[in-house]
């Protein structure tokens, strides 16, 4: 059984194990990604807010998933340079993963246990869905996909400033 967030570990898209304890003391936003979907351009902003926030103690760790519509077909290295060339995306960036069904990465298990959707519903609903995570590793919310990142801009700050 998973305590907090920092107990789980998934593999960055250049193939290394990284453990998320190494977040410890961080703001997270974790985010379900793909490249072909509307929301795609969701990208830049959370760009801005990884450069605008990071010094202080802000992460975004982004988890590519191919479950909705097919629209992350891409393998990890033309995710990488897809996200790099089109976005400069600089914050940290997973392997392809799935979030929902039967191989659901047990990450996305513990961040939906511990932040429903609407209604109280469990599953991920699409690409973008965020989930807010404070300094002590608790989730907080989800965020639906549809929110721009700059939307979320003074839950990040108020999480900081505490």
């Amino acid at each position: 059984m998973h305590k907090d967030i920092y107990s789980f570990s998934a593999k960055r898209i250049d193939g290394h194990d990284e453990s998320l304890a190494n977040y410890k003391g961080k703001v997270l936003l974790v985010v379900n990604t793909a490249s072909k979907c509307g929301f795609t351009p969701q990208y830049e902003g959370l760009q801005k807010l990884y450069e605008k926030y990071h010094g202080q103690g802000f992460e975004i760790l982004g988890f590519p998933c191919n479950q909705f519509a097919n629209q992350e077909p891409d393998n990890e290295q033309g995710i990488l340079q897809f996200c790099q060339v089109n976005y400069g995306v600089k914050f940290p960036l997973f392997s392809k993963i799935e979030v929902n069904g039967k191989n659901t990465h047990p990450l996305y298990k513990y961040l939906k246990s511990h932040a429903r959707g609407f209604l109280g519903t469990t599953p991920v609903k699409w690409n973008f869905t965020k989930f807010l995570v404070d300094k002590n590793g608790r989730v907080l919310k989800r965020i639906a996909s549809a929110t721009k990142p700059e939307d979320i801009e003074e839950d990040i700050e108020n999480l900081l400033n505490l």
